[in-house]
This record gives structure tokens, sequence and C-alpha cells, in this order.
């Protein structure tokens, strides 16, 4: 696939196939990924790939967190502005009521919102987990390259005809994550991924979050064929 066409194609699939995506091919990901920048070519990235059993265990156990209510759980880093301005909070609302709206889920129906939210913790049936790790220590630059990275591997995915979705849902159970991974303390928890093969029967695969226009976050100057010097 053209990286144009895998770039445009992209998107959060929530709802997988159970075909198995062999360790060769996920390597590949990896692989191709690694080739993205970080200042001074540390490479700050750390990650883990789950599959079979042992994505299982860890499903198991975070879902029965989530079903307990779990209110010990709390994330080591907070992914959203609080409170979240706009614009930002009108997109975040119109995603959300969008997807819940497809899926036939009113609004103030806490329930049928928090089973779909669920839905997280088993990755979308997806047959592989990765998750992605950063030493602690390392600042708000490193970050920025792992963004880089993590947008890398979709990327590649996406161009093998894999689809994937990337999940902060699993940051609030950071303590599970991080001994299923077998990884130190000092290691914090980046975001889970749910890779896999897109069942394109799912209603809730139809859903298109939509992108704002490059003309209302970019502005230019001295491009003689470009828009006109505000």
């Amino acid at each position: 696939m053209h990286a144009d066409e895998a770039l445009r194609t992209r998107r959060s699939v929530r709802a997988f196939r159970d075909d198995l995506v062999p360790w060769p091919l996920v390597r590949e990901l990896l692989d191709l990924a690694r080739q993205a920048p970080s200042g001074s070519n540390i490479q700050p990235w750390r990650v883990h790939a789950l599959t079979g059993a042992p994505l299982r265990a860890l499903a198991d156990e975070v879902s029965a967190l989530v079903a307990a209510g779990s209110p010990d759980c709390k994330p080591e880093y907070t992914y959203y502005a609080n409170p979240l301005p706009e614009p930002y909070l009108s997109r975040r609302r119109a995603n959300g009521w969008g997807l819940y709206g497809l899926l036939g889920i009113a609004k103030g129906d806490r329930a049928a919102g928090q089973r779909q939210a669920a839905r997280n913790f088993r990755l979308f049936d997806a047959p592989v987990g990765l998750f992605f790790f950063i030493d602690s220590r390392l600042a708000q630059g490193s970050w920025l390259d792992y963004g880089m990275f993590v947008q890398s591997v979709m990327v590649a995915a996406r161009a093998r005809g894999l689809h994937t979705c990337p999940q902060a849902a699993w940051l609030d159970y950071h303590a599970a994550v991080r001994r299923h991974c077998g990884m130190a303390a000092d290691q914090q928890l980046v975001c889970g991924m749910a890779v896999g093969y897109e069942d394109t029967a799912a209603h809730v695969n139809t859903f298109r979050a939509p992108r704002i226009e490059v003309e209302a976050f970019t502005t230019a100057a001295g491009f003689p064929d470009g828009p006109a010097t505000p």
C-alpha cells in the first residue's frame, strides 16, 4: 500500500477478527517504526507485545478491575487537560456522541456507555496487544519522539492490511499492565494498542471521525502560489 493510502485509511478500529497475526509480522512493524526520529537519537521506546494466553490473562484481570469499579486505579499521567478548553472540548464531545449515536447509545445511558468502554480491555477482540513504555525520567521531548514512533507502527500496520486502535484507556490500570509485561517500576505506560484484521461486518467500524481542514490549523506566508498573507 502506498504511504498516502496508509495514512488516509488509518483509523481506530473497534472490532477485529480473531485471525492470527504472527510474530514475524509484528516484528516487521516494529522494525519499520524504529526508523522514527528521536532527539539526539536516544530512541526512548520500550514495547511489549502480547497475544494468546498472556494477552487473555491481562484482559481478564483488568476487565475484572473495571467491573469492580476499582476506585484505587489512577493514571500515572493526565492525558486530557482538566478543564479541557475549546475548541478541543467540543471536538471530543462530537467524537464521543458520534460513535455512541452510531451504536444506538443514548446520551445519559451510562450503563451502555460503560459496556462499550469496557470493550477496550478486550482490545475489541484483536489478537495482538502492544504496550508502549517510556523511562519515567525522560522529559516532554521524548514523549514527542514517542508519538512519531507510535504513528509509524500504525502506518506500517495499515500498509500490510492490518488495522489498529491506540488506547489510552489502559492508563488507569498501568500497574497490572506493567506486571503482566514484566516492566520495571521506572517504566511508565504510554498507551496500549490493539492490532489485527478489521471485522468489516461490524457496524461500529463504519464510524469515521471527522478531521479539520488544513486551513483551519495552518497559516502561511511567502508562498507565491499559496494563500494570501493575512
